[in-house]
This record gives structure tokens, C-alpha cells and sequence, in this order.
């Protein structure tokens, strides 16, 4: 079997960069062949595991969750992707959470070797993927515009900072959700939409799976011009969706599940895919299930 080993050399502050050779080894031990490449920036990753999916059996990539996005957007529209390994390198790691995948390198390279496959939905959105997470609104854009010195430096501290920075206002947008004979039409500050069990390191989705069809969806209703009680009233509802998780009883969270769902909002809407800058406006997600292969521990059975 051939494997093509992928990794983003600046993530989870060079740890993995550093421990390549080490990686690339233990593989051989599984793999006949073993390929390995280190990422030059954004989009290199996904561009790479596009060019090698159809000419590798398993594709072994490690970064953090914006990586995973990347290979996702690689493999999400193959029939039939390669297996996929995934050493997790990132600030927060969410999909290694939900996954039972430990950040220790050696650990994680050890699941690879002896764990078992099983295959994950994925979501599609429009014409792009995700895997865990499709969200809008308050402090959505953290993720991706932290700068990588703030995150090597302070961790995951750097995605609050960010988040208190440029979203205090609490933006109120429209949005129009239709799902599975449900339909919602409201002003909002937070949209959130979710293939998995944890956010932001949270485990926000403790009944989650990313093999039943189905995603979850939470909307945090807002007004129109909020008075200031109106804006903490709305900052609250997302703490106690973020303290308390998905079921939470708060009159301001309106809960949604499916396998599909159609949401019209404006073009100053900015979608997060997976901590990744997505899209903007209006979009169709839907669940593809059991689309991606994926090495996970073996035995694990609440994904």
C-alpha cells in the first residue's frame, strides 16, 4: 500500500515539523511506500492531498482542524476517497476530540497503525465541504483571522482575544432556514450547524455523531437595533449554549435537526467552514453520509 504523508509544518506551534522523521518511520512499518510533504501555505494542503488522492491508498495528514477542512474539500467529492490518518497539530483539535484521536504524536501514529476504519458524513455546502462545523455571526470569525503569532504564542487565549475584539457589537442578520418540514425565519446574531460533538474545545454536542445522517442546528435569535439589555440578553443565550450545550432550555436558541437545510441570508453573511473562511450569502447543506474513510481507535464507538 502507498501512503502520502501531509503536514503543515507551522501548526500547533512546529511540533509536528519536528517530529516528521520520527512519523514518516513508524509508517513504513504499515505502509510499502510512504511519501512525505510539508505544506507551503494556505490551500497547499488541500491542493496536495487533491493531486495524491487518486494515487495513494491512504492519505496521513496532520494540522489543525482548518487542515482537516482542507483535506475534506480534497477528498468530500470522491466516490470512493483513499483512508484517511489524521495526527492532530492544531490550537483546539476539535475533530480529534470528537474522534478519541490523542494530540500526542506518538499516540496518534500509534491509532494509525492498529486502529480500525470506519466511515464519517461529511457535510457539502453549496459546492464546497465540512466536516464538523458550518456556523455565522458572533465571534465566528476568530478562527480565521487570529494571526498565526498570537495563536503560536498563546494558544487558544488568542481565539478569545480575537473574538472580543471584532465582535462585541453583536451584528444582527436575517435568516431564512428550511429543513426537513421545519422552517424558521428570524433576526439572528449567531447561526451554528454541527457534524460532531465539540466547538471551540468544547463539547458542545454530547448526543453528536458523524454517522447518523444528521446534523444539528442552532439559531440565537436577536432584534433589530438591540437596546444594550437586548445585547446582553443575546450575549448570555450564547454563553449558556457554549457553557451547557446543544439542549440547553433558553428561549432565545431555536434547535434544528436534518439531513438537509437551506438557509437564505445576505451577502454580508460569512460562513465558517471547520474554522476556515468559507462562504457568504445564501447556502444548501446537506449531509453526505459515510463519505469519508477515516482510522480511528479501535473499539471507539460514540462518533
Amino acid at each position: 500500500m502507498r501512503c502520502f504523508f501531509v503536514y503543515n509544518p507551522v501548526s500547533g506551534r512546529g511540533r509536528i515539523a519536528k517530529r516528521s522523521g520520527y512519523i514518516a518511520r513508524k509508517l513504513r512499518e504499515k505502509y510499502d511506500e510512504v511519501v512525505v510533504y510539508a505544506t507551503k501555505g494556505a490551500g497547499d494542503m488541500e491542493r496536495a492531498v487533491r493531486e495524491a488522492a487518486d494515487k495513494f491508498d491512504a492519505i496521513v495528514f496532520s494540522g489543525g482542524d482548518g487542515s482537516f477542512n482542507e483535506t475534506v474539500q480534497a477528498v468530500g467529492g470522491m466516490e470512493r476517497p483513499p483512508e484517511l490518518g489524521y495526527i492532530p497539530g492544531g490550537t483546539v483539535n476539535d475533530i480529534a476530540h470528537t474522534l478519541g484521536i490523542p494530540k500526542s504524536v506518538r499516540r496518534a501514529v500509534k491509532v494509525i497503525l492498529k486502529g480500525e476504519n470506519v466511515l464519517l458524513d461529511c457535510m457539502r455546502v453549496n459546492d464546497r465541504y465540512a466536516m464538523y462545523v458550518v456556523a455565522a455571526g458572533a465571534f465566528t470569525s476568530a478562527t480565521y483571522t487570529t494571526p498565526q503569532s498570537q495563536k503560536k504564542q498563546i494558544g487558544r487565549i488568542a481565539y478569545g482575544i480575537e473574538g472580543i475584539r471584532k465582535n462585541l457589537r453583536f451584528d444582527v442578520f436575517d435568516v431564512d432556514v428550511r429543513g426537513e418540514g421545519e422552517a424558521v425565519k428570524t433576526d439572528s446574531v449567531f447561526v451554528m450547524l454541527m457534524n460532531g460533538r465539540y466547538v471551540a474545545g468544547i463539547k458542545l454536542n454530547k448526543n453528536g455523531s458523524m454517522r447518523d445522517g444528521k446534523i444539528e442546528a442552532a439559531i440565537i435569535r436577536q432584534k433589530k437595533d438591540p437596546d444594550l439589555f437586548k445585547k446582553i440578553r443575546a450575549f448570555f443565550a450564547l454563553a449558556h449554549l457554549f457553557l451547557f450545550g446543544y439542549r440547553v432550555r433558553e428561549k432565545q436558541i431555536v434547535r434544528l435537526q436534518g439531513a438537509f437545510f437551506e438557509i437564505e441570508a445576505g451577502e454580508n453573511v460569512v460562513w465558517n467552514f471547520d474554522g476556515e473562511k468559507g462562504v457568504s450569502g445564501s447556502v444548501k447543506i446537506e449531509v453526505l453520509p459515510k463519505r469519508i474513510n477515516m482510522i480511528v481507535p479501535k473499539g471507539k464507538k460514540d462518533i
